[in-house]
This record gives structure tokens, sequence and C-alpha cells, in this order.
């Protein structure tokens, strides 16, 4: 039996919506770069982009865990002197609430060529509210965790 390789230009690609709200960042972040990713279709293959686009609505609403909202640091480094900058997970929602998600989304990405084709296949939206309307994205359910409580 031969397998065969998709061929990038026959890749059928859907807009998936997901809905952030009360989901937990890094839990979120792993469902949605296994989706950028193509990992949950039958024709992955790790070194072909076979993945879908992302839209995610009320990022804003996002959970983290234990003490990360005053804990976690987010750090710049503009290059000179004196240029790193420190932001905590509070600063980094209050100003950019769809950056937490991206970068969490982006850590979880191979940092290559492919990352960076399937980040740009990520929408995320702080509101309820998207401009995606005409892709007709398909509401997608999460996967409970395992033992988690539910209700």
């Amino acid at each position: 039996m031969k397998s065969t390789l998709p061929v990038s230009d026959k890749i059928e690609r859907e807009w998936i919506l997901l809905d952030a709200e009360g989901q937990v960042l890094g839990r979120l972040a792993v469902q949605i770069a296994n989706i950028l990713r193509g990992k949950h279709k039958a024709t992955y293959t790790p070194h072909i982009d076979t993945g879908d686009f992302v839209v995610v609505i009320n990022a804003e609403k996002i959970k983290l865990t234990g003490k990360k909202e005053e804990d976690k640091i987010y750090v710049r480094y503009s290059g000179y002197r004196g240029g790193l900058k420190e932001f905590t997970a509070a600063d980094v929602r209050a100003k950019h609430p769809d950056r937490l998600l991206k970068l969490a989304v982006k850590g979880m990405l191979p940092n290559n060529a492919l990352c960076r084709k399937a980040i740009g296949k990520l929408n995320i939206y702080a509101g309820d509210k998207h401009p995606h309307a005409a892709q007709k994205p398909k509401k997608y359910e999460l996967h409970p965790r395992k033992g988690a409580k539910r209700g």
C-alpha cells in the first residue's frame, strides 16, 4: 500500500470559530496550535502546512490559574542598553488582551517557516464580534480535560 503526501495546492482549509470565555490559557493554546498545524486531520504531515484558519473570540475572558496574573512576566528587549522591558500578564491583558493567547500559541508551534505561516492563520478578537462572517466559520467544540469537573 502506497502512502501519499498532501499537495499544498489541493489542501482544503476550513475556518474554525473558538470561544475562549472561561478557558484556561495554556490548555486552549495547545488545541489552537494543533488545529493550526493540522494535527486534527488524517492528512497531517509534519513538514507540510495542512492546518485550518482559526478565529478566537472573547480573548479578554480567558483564565489564568494560580497567581499567574501577577507573577507571569513577558519580556521585550530592544537590543540597546537599558532596553529591557518587562510586563506582567495583568498589564498585557489590560492593553492587548489578544496578545496573551497569541504568544502562548506561538510558543507551542515549531520555530521555523511553518510557524510563521500558521500564526498568520490565527485571528484573535477581544470581544464576541469578528469580521469573518463571510468565511462561515464552523463552531468547534473544545476537548474537555480527562477527569475535569463538568458543569
